[in-house]
């Protein structure tokens, strides 16, 4: 049997700047946007290649409205992995995604944490060899 990761939820204010977010400063791809009714979407976006994909959930409630941007408790949670670091996180920050740091190299690669506009905390990471 063959299983991965089919889809993460992330919690967003309006799927409309969660696709704005992800898909225009990012560079993800808009791989479905099917309307529910009564409000709801099914959202997914992510890097082209990728196995898993992000399902953008609007939060519904007070509960799931203080969530946003604190999935991960104030940790960074998710990790994009690139093959080419300098050249996305150039172009990344030249479409507007705030790093919280210079690029730092670690002994597992080089790395550098992001926020998305949610409060949500990244990595962009290029694995050594």
């Amino acid at each position: 049997m063959t299983q991965h990761l089919a889809l993460t939820a992330i919690l967003v204010p309006d799927y409309d700047a969660g696709i704005a977010f992800f898909v225009e400063q990012m560079g993800f791809t808009l791989f479905e946007d099917t309307d529910l009714g009564d409000g709801k979407r099914w959202v997914r976006v992510g890097p082209d290649g990728a196995q898993t994909a992000f399902l953008l959930a609007k939060a519904d409630g007070p509960e799931q409205r203080a969530a946003i941007g604190n999935q991960g408790g104030g940790r960074v949670w998710l990790f994009l992995q690139t093959d080419d670091f300098a050249r996305d996180h150039a172009a990344m920050r030249a479409k507007g995604v705030v790093f919280e740091e210079t690029p730092r190299d670690e002994p597992y690669g080089q790395v550098a944490v992001f926020r998305d506009p949610f409060g949500n905390r990244w990595d962009l990471i290029q694995f050594k060899g």
